[in-house]
């Protein structure tokens, strides 16, 4: 990549300086600080200041674990440096990192397919304004998007180089950092590990000795990789089994701490109706707290009359408590069982694709003023002409990554990366709160895919280099 840089040293420099300014932008005008961020820097403030990893409450501190230490551990880092709750320096850090996604980017583009579509992969990341927003945002997307290129650039690296074990550390690495930041960085590794897996077996059906000797290589890759990622888990696990006494190697599915309640119930009923995103903003993130509105939910959330009469009385039943207990929590779950057992098909199959397709094609401007229902043409001007106009930057760059994979499906290696778009979009499914922000780490690789497509543009399937 560096000899790269070298061949067109005044792309490179006016790309970056493209990259700069439009983070640059988003830092300055549209800063987003929000209840998570304040929750990863509380718990960075009391590692940073007490040595503990907890939260602040009642007056005093408390160890957690609803969070991993991969973020919290990167904000420490820069209240150390630049002074407590200094969020302004984490978002210019993370304006850097971001950049050098766009190198990882770049890098991947090229031993994929060639050094155009590497200079063409750059220059798609680095106008991206999808990425470019989370970099203004204090959450861990940025460092965990960083981390997703470069395990994936660094097991490719090794599957050209004769499997360099060196090689293969240093994704086991990247894979770790990924799961330390995220807990479903873990798709990661499970890509990799399926991809190395599948290769192993078709090694073992040649009989030749070079076969053999790949075979034994693939197998070792794998083992390597899972070991060093894992390996990095380790010392959370044997912190949570001493402070809590509960195996707990990542973080909780709810963000709950070991004696909170977790509304199972309301959650699983949640998940036979939700689609859009709107709804995760209206009625999902203010349960408990705020009052649910009975005429926002879409009509799917009723299969007659009178499962919407009895949706009706345990809605407010909650609306006067404004929480979920146990017994409320029982009546949600007896309303989703009912839907499921309705409609088996609709909540295993049509609901889930809805969900990913709803995260997939909605304009990424959640952490903008647009509002969420966009459709409803009812937003000041300029905010829906920015929906409108991130809508259809997605739905350009999702489709011709689209033609990108159709054309490339000849090149070394493209499997890796369409199986981690497509395993993490499958586990996206299962959620029930579609939120556009979960596909953006698969964002590199449809950059990668969108840059094969013009790189190519002039050349049949059968032309395509292997």
């Amino acid at each position: 990549m560096l000899q790269l840089v070298r061949k067109s040293p005044r792309f490179f420099l006016l790309a970056v300086c493209a990259a700069v300014a439009l983070r640059i932008f988003f830092i300055l005008r549209f800063p987003h600080i929000s209840d998570d961020s304040f929750v990863y820097g509380d718990i960075a403030k009391n590692w940073l200041q007490h040595g503990m990893y907890g939260l602040t409450g009642d007056h005093r501190i408390y160890p957690t674990y609803i969070r991993l230490p991969g973020y919290p551990a990167f904000l420490a880092a820069v209240f150390a440096v630049f002074g407590v709750e200094h969020y302004r320096a984490v978002l210019f850090i993370q304006m850097f990192v971001d950049i050098g996604t766009c190198f990882l980017i770049a890098d991947l583009a090229r031993r994929v397919c060639s050094a155009r579509a590497a200079k063409l992969a750059f220059l798609f990341a680095a106008i991206c304004p999808f990425l470019a927003n989370y970099t203004a945002a204090a959450l861990s997307e940025t460092l965990e998007i960083f981390f997703t290129v470069l395990a994936l650039d660094f097991a490719i690296s090794a599957l050209t180089a004769s499997h360099d074990n060196g090689r293969w550390i240093c994704c086991g690495l990247a894979v770790g950092a990924a799961i330390l930041i995220r807990p479903d960085g873990g798709i990661l590794l499970i890509s990799i590990g399926l991809y190395l897996f599948a290769a192993f077996f078709k090694s073992l059906r040649s009989l030749t000795q070079n076969a053999s000797s790949g075979s034994t290589n693939l197998l070792r890759a794998g083992l390597i990789v899972a070991v060093v990622s894992l390996s990095l888990l380790i010392p959370w696990t044997i912190r949570n089994w001493n402070t809590f006494h509960a195996f707990q190697p990542l973080a909780p599915r709810y963000a709950n701490e070991q004696d909170e309640f977790a509304p199972l119930g309301f959650n699983r009923w949640v998940k036979t109706w939700m689609v859009e995103y709107d709804s995760v903003e209206e009625i999902y993130w203010n349960v408990p707290g705020d009052k649910i509105d009975l005429n926002k939910l879409p009509g799917r959330a009723f299969d007659s009359s009178s499962q919407r009469l009895q949706t009706a009385q345990v809605v407010d039943a909650y609306n006067a408590a404004l929480d979920i207990d146990t017994r409320l929590d029982q009546q949600f779950a007896a309303l989703a069982a009912a839907r499921i057992h309705h409609n088996p098909l609709r909540y295993y199959v049509v609901l889930p694709l809805a969900r990913i397709t709803d995260m997939w094609m909605r304009p990424r401007t959640e952490l903008l003023p647009p509002d969420p229902r966009w459709w409803e043409f009812n937003d000041d001007k300029r905010w829906l002409a920015v929906a409108l106009a991130f809508g259809v930057l997605n739905l350009a760059y999702v489709v011709a990554a689209f033609l990108g994979a159709l054309r490339a499906r000849k090149l070394a290696y493209i499997s890796l990366l369409l199986e981690f778009i497509v395993l993490r979009s499958l586990f996206l499914g299962t959620i029930e709160s579609p939120e556009p922000r979960y596909t953006i780490e698969c964002y590199p690789m449809i950059i990668v895919f969108a840059a094969i497509f013009f790189a190519l543009r002039n050349k049949t399937p059968d032309s395509v280099p292997q």
